[in-house]
């Protein structure tokens, strides 16, 4: 998209704000539709606007057509994501064992496959709008094979509430480490593979290599992540998290080639892998609200990290340069352990 409309850092950063505004704006709207439909309703809404706008994107012939798009692209974003929260709920019903960290992996491995299928696009010459038609016409067919598993009737619960219920002080705090920690997560997925081009200068088919290590370590982890709970406990994996956060980045950034900096991504990915699901657990043990209002406020702080970090990271990339705009998410990655110590964690039996 950078290249087709000739978009300095800025304005690209200014074209991906474009997508998080559809998710921003649409959220109250989304509460009031789960408050009257299924959540499997709306969630194959998401899934399904996805689906069919992705092989949009290389196609449009305008920047402004494009930001309708990603306008759209973002509200079914928000659909898709806050309705699969609502039917995780109805899922973990049916089980006697905590499996919601499960979703977090393989929605990593999801990523992963995303970038290991688009860098064998690119080293194929392979256009954009015959990748993004493949993965859109795979993903529809994904969704008409699995929607008959969903949940049916969703758990009751007090859905307005949970939306819109804004954290104490406590929560918030969790909020500030979970926005530290989603901030390096958006900027992986927005800006690693333009990192390893202008900053790396690695060739064509080399660009989503850093990815393919961020999310390939993050994605392991994941599902070890009961392991690294029991072995460290919680605050001490989050203080290491956020420290192997800062280590990755600035070893990308001050060795900026392609062997150091895929060593940086890979730690990155570590640090990353466990803040969120942890941040949500502790959440859910907040004594003044129920847990999945307590987690519903966590978000609303926390995946403004995911959304906003990639915008603000084009305007400082265009300002200065790329390193000094991954720096920013280093010092995020610092500030984790400073934060964590200011949290009252109860660790787990």
């Amino acid at each position: 998209m950078q290249e087709q409309f000739h978009l300095n850092d800025a304005e690209l950063g200014t074209v991906l704000f474009i997508m998080p505004m559809g998710l921003i704006i649409t959220l109250p709207f989304t509460g009031t539709m789960l408050s009257r439909i299924s959540s499997r309703y709306l969630m194959l809404t998401g899934a399904l606007l996805y689906a069919i706008l992705l092989p949009l994107l290389p196609v449009t012939n305008t920047v402004w057509q494009l930001g309708i798009i990603l306008f759209v692209f973002g509200s079914s974003r928000n659909f898709l994501n806050i309705s699969a929260n609502a039917q995780s709920i109805g899922v973990q019903g049916l089980y006697n064992k905590f499996i919601v960290a499960s979703f977090h992996g393989i929605w990593s491995l999801a990523g992963f496959a995303g970038a290991a299928i688009g860098s064998f696009m690119i080293t194929h010459n392979i256009s954009p709008f015959i990748h993004f038609l493949i993965i859109g016409s795979t993903t529809l067919l994904l969704v008409i094979l699995t929607f008959g598993d969903t949940i049916k009737e969703d758990i009751p619960s007090d859905t307005k509430k949970s939306l819109i219920v804004l954290p104490d002080k406590a929560l918030m705090k969790l909020g500030v480490v979970a926005f530290c920690s989603m901030s390096c997560e958006g900027t992986m997925y927005d800006w690693s593979s333009i990192y390893f081009q202008k900053e790396v200068h690695a060739a064509p088919s080399q660009v989503g290599l850093g990815f393919v290590a961020y999310m390939s370590t993050m994605t392991s982890a994941r599902f070890v992540g009961g392991w690294l709970i029991k072995t460290f406990g919680e605050k001490k994996l989050l203080q290491l998290s956020g420290c192997l956060i800062a280590a990755g980045l600035l070893t990308a950034i001050v060795f900026p080639n392609i062997v150091t900096a895929i060593i940086g991504f890979m730690l990155a990915g570590l640090g990353v892998s466990c803040v969120v699901p942890i941040i949500f657990t502790l959440a859910g043990k907040n004594s003044k609200l129920q847990p999945g209002a307590a987690i519903a406020a966590v978000s609303i702080v926390g995946y403004g990290g995911f959304l906003l970090g990639p915008p603000i990271i084009g305007h400082i990339a265009q300002a200065f340069n790329l390193r000094w705009s991954f720096l920013l998410i280093a010092i995020m990655g610092l500030m984790i352990p400073l934060l964590v110590t200011r949290v009252r964690i109860k660790e787990s039996e």
